[in-house]
């Protein structure tokens, strides 16, 4: 079964970050939601606009599934946290404190021990 997936490049770890992407923005939408009141027009917008992002989401994640093993998926996932921080200075205005930078930091260095190590079994065969 794992003789079917290829090597992981920098190309596949790009378009993973891709998906991760699509799926932050939609807490995005989510936030914009919750600013207008309850089923007004704006909130049923973006709360729609949530809908179609996860939807989006959902199709990408199940190519990018057919490439990577779900281990090393659902850990670049994480990856939402850094996007997240973002948005979330750039749309909202919230400010980045040294701990989420620490703290989204530690989530990078777990991302790249978890490629890493699936680098080297594709190499050297499961154990």
């Amino acid at each position: 079964m794992n003789s079917k997936k290829k090597k992981i490049g920098i190309v596949d770890i790009l378009q993973l970050q891709g998906a991760v992407i699509v799926y932050s923005l939609s807490t995005v939408a989510g936030k914009l939601a919750s600013d207008h009141p309850f089923l007004s027009f704006k909130y049923i917008l973006f709360f729609g606009l949530e809908f179609v992002i996860l939807a989006v989401y959902a199709i990408i994640w199940q190519q990018m599934i057919k490439k990577f093993q779900l281990s090393i998926a659902c850990a670049n996932k994480a990856l939402t946290l850094l996007w997240s921080m973002l948005w979330n200075f750039i749309i909202f205005s919230t400010g980045i404190t040294v701990w989420k930078v620490v703290g989204v930091g530690l989530v990078i260095i777990g991302v790249i021990i978890m490629n890493s190590e699936a680098d080297s079994e594709d190499r050297g065969g499961e154990r």
